[in-house]
Order: structure tokens, then sequence, then C-alpha cells
């Protein structure tokens, strides 16, 4: 009995894991995006000002 319930526990917590990546992978990118879009908009603005002058 102990032989059939071994093999089934650790595919389930496998599954898990592959399933739901960690919270810090989606607070990585969202800074990750935030930091681009704001260095974007910055040199955007660099640029007019310059271009301006």
């Amino acid at each position: 009995m102990d032989n059939p319930t071994t093999p089934q526990a650790a595919p389930a917590a496998r599954k898990y894991v592959e399933n739901k990546p960690p919270r810090g992978v989606y607070v990585r990118v969202f800074i990750y995006v935030v930091a681009t879009h704001a260095l974007l908009a910055f040199m955007s603005l660099i640029f007019i000002i310059a271009k301006n002058r």
C-alpha cells in the first residue's frame, strides 16, 4: 500500500511547482516593465528638450 501512494505524492508536488511560478517572477517582470517605460519616457523628454534648443 505504501508503494502506490509514494509515487502519487511526488508528481502532485512537482505539478504544483511547475504550474505556479514563484511570486518574485511577477514582481521582477512588473518592475522591469515600469523601469523600461520610465527610461524611455526620460530619454524622449531629453531628446525633445535637446531638439528645441
